[in-house]
């Protein structure tokens, strides 16, 4: 898949007219709600290349199938770089070989404003010793399976994008699905969803779609064995290499329970596999979730309990102060400390509030001062927050107790979202809020 996709031609009025049945007014409405640059969002409806996760993120906002309206063949060089590119000073870059010691080079390289994944080569991404080099070497071993769990905006799909450019690299086909973008008619039941997993495969490998010729099984034997003769008589003998398949996000299918039981066996039964039979040694999985798997699965069938293990952590002391150096600000210790007060180590918080600061948009001391507020840098992000807990009441009345009760009981489910959002932390069987920030603005805004 290129870096930069388009809409075809043909599609653009229907996704300009996309914008108003969804809600959003004008163009910064839904820049604001995505949290990505306005000059992406019109790049997007007018046709121009935007970067492929910002074009399907975009999609999923307005209820458009990226798969139907995408032009793949966009020119890479073309990608809309107004989202990282700013008219502020360029600052230090860091080479392939430096960005892993984390030293600066002489080289420059622009202010990239912190959305989504970490572009690759970006010299802002923080690696996480040893996390990366442990799923480096794992994926040296065939019919490997690699699970990577931390709540939102933590690093998780930039180091899944790392996994899969790693894999590629050696030769391997990879497919990456993010089950955030499904559409909600694809959760109608077992079957609809593993057709679609199957198509959604086969138009990333771009194959022909020959489902049809296999899931007559499905009649008799059921929807899982359909979708394991797919791969194992046509997916995986017809590109004859190894396959990574990265998931992203796959904890949205816990909240469909006539579909995740099948599924989750089917991933588990098919990694099994790999262990007797030398077509399946050729699948390689990377599954990617924000929460803890709260739904009930036979320990013999779930994929959630084998493979490597990765929990993303947040920032250490040191690694905030060695990326403030990245973005060229003189901070010491006291900075730091100032910063992970208001927001710990969360990786997304961090790097917004850097970047502001190295543009000059802001000083450290009106971030602090500001924090909860509407002018606040973190406004976006703490509106995104609120509008999430609104849309499940039993969330924003549990996020209520948190803020007011040190000694506040949920029930295990309650907690598990509130983690995946990242509004919480999980210690033991304690709950404490994520950050001072969302102490600071929840307490007004429940």
């Amino acid at each position: 898949m290129p870096r930069s996709v388009r809409v075809r031609c043909e599609f653009i009025s229907e996704v300009k007219s996309a914008l108003p049945r969804n809600g959003y007014i004008r163009q910064t409405d839904l820049a604001e709600y995505l949290q990505i640059s306005q000059s992406t969002i019109s790049s997007f409806l007018n046709g121009r290349p935007v970067d492929y996760l910002n074009f399907r993120e975009i999609c999923r906002a307005l209820g458009l199938e990226w798969q139907n309206i995408a032009d793949i063949t966009a020119d890479s060089k073309k990608l809309d770089n107004t989202k990282y590119v700013l008219s502020s000073p360029v600052i230090p870059t860091i080479s392939d070989s430096e960005n892993e010691a984390g030293k600066t080079s002489l080289s420059c390289f622009s202010l990239e404003h912190p959305s989504g994944q970490v572009p690759l080569g970006s010299p802002f991404y923080v690696k996480r010793t040893p996390i990366e080099e442990r799923c480096y070497e794992q994926i040296n071993q065939p019919g490997y399976l690699i699970r990577i769990k931390a709540p939102r905006q933590m690093g998780k799909t930039s180091l899944l994008a790392r996994i899969i450019d790693k894999s590629q690299s050696q030769g391997d086909s990879t497919v990456t699905l993010d089950f955030q973008l499904a559409t909600q008619q694809i959760f109608v039941n077992s079957d609809k969803f593993l057709r679609w997993f199957c198509a959604s495969i086969a138009l990333n490998l771009n194959i022909p779609n020959k489902i049809n010729e296999y899931w007559d099984l499905a009649e008799i034997l059921g929807s899982s064995m359909a979708c394991k003769a797919y791969f194992e008589e046509y997916l995986l003998p017809t590109i004859d290499r190894p396959l990574t398949l990265g998931l992203d996000e796959v904890d949205t299918v816990f909240e469909y329970p006539e579909i995740y039981r099948d599924f989750f066996g089917l991933l588990r039964a098919l990694h099994e596999e790999g262990k007797r039979r030398e077509i399946w040694k050729k699948l390689q999985l990377v599954i990617v979730h924000s929460t803890e798997v709260y739904v009930p699965l036979d320990i013999n069938q779930s994929p959630f309990n084998v493979g490597l293990s990765i929990e993303l952590p947040d920032f250490s002391h040191q690694q905030i102060l060695d990326l403030a150096q990245r973005h060229q600000l003189k901070w010491g210790d006291t900075e730091v400390e100032k910063i992970m007060t208001l927001v710990g180590g969360h990786p997304f918080l961090i790097r917004l509030a850097l970047y502001h600061i190295a543009n000059g948009n802001v000083t450290l001391t009106q971030i602090l001062k500001s924090a909860a507020t509407s002018s606040s840098i973190y406004a976006d992000h703490l509106r995104r927050q609120s509008q999430i807990l609104q849309q499940q009441p039993e969330l924003a009345n549990a996020m209520k107790d948190v803020t007011t009760n040190h000694n506040v009981k949920l029930s295990a489910v309650t907690k598990f979202k509130l983690h995946s959002i990242g509004l919480v932390k999980l210690q033991g069987d304690r709950i404490a809020l994520s950050c001072d920030l969302y102490r600071q603005y929840f307490q007004s805004n429940l």
